[in-house]
């Protein structure tokens, strides 16, 4: 296998696993997707930062499923 072909391969098995390990954010999601629900609800009003909180939990969240990949790549 060209060193090309084996880049795509690691690349396709990481893609692959990132829905699995996304899965393991379902509450930080859940959250984030409640506060921008209440905040753009009848009458109020979506503003820049308002879930800012809920979000970087989410992205933190993220940031670690994204880091256990096999192999350690």
């Amino acid at each position: 296998m060209s060193a090309k072909g084996a880049v795509w391969s690691r690349v396709r098995g990481r893609l692959r696993a990132f829905p699995e390990r996304l899965a393991a954010c379902g509450t930080e999601a859940a959250a984030y997707g409640r506060c921008v629900q209440a905040s753009t609800a009848p009458g109020s009003r979506l503003r820049k930062d308002l879930c800012a909180q809920e979000f970087e939990a989410l992205r933190r969240c993220f940031t670690a499923a994204a880091k256990t990949v096999k192999g350690g790549c």
